[in-house]
């Protein structure tokens, strides 16, 4: 059975490049556009990791972790943040809101898809 991720994103091309790249890996995938529709598909879904930007319309993406990580049944699913916010403290504040991890656009495929695997380690069927 693939693993799911949550891809909560309000930019259809950086959606576009994670499914492409999510899904030519195996990873099942879901998508919101704003931190409310995330929050929402995360305990609709329960996602096995959620990948979030940070600048999202609405409720952005440190308030939608926080809810997330609020909610109990819905704490141990990581959350990593994808995002362009890469000013010195960012990356603390993000922890601070409760992302497990922490990754800069642009990235690079192979060592976002690296990061997701220390929390989604591949299966052996």
């Amino acid at each position: 059975m693939s693993k799911r991720i949550l891809v909560i994103e309000d930019q259809e091309d950086n959606r576009r490049i994670l499914r492409d790249l999510l899904t030519s890996v195996g990873y099942e995938l879901i998508e919101a556009v704003t931190g409310d529709t995330g929050v929402t598909m995360a305990e609709k879904h329960r996602p096995d990791l959620i990948l979030m930007d940070i600048q999202l319309p609405g409720l952005d993406g440190y308030e939608a972790t926080r809810r997330i990580k609020a909610n109990p049944e819905l704490r141990p699913i990581p959350i990593i943040a994808v995002t362009s916010f890469a000013l010195s403290g960012d990356d603390i504040k993000a922890y601070k809101a409760g992302f497990d991890a922490y990754v800069t656009k642009p990235y690079v495929p192979r060592q976002l898809l690296a990061k997701i695997r220390e929390y989604l380690p591949a299966s052996d069927s």
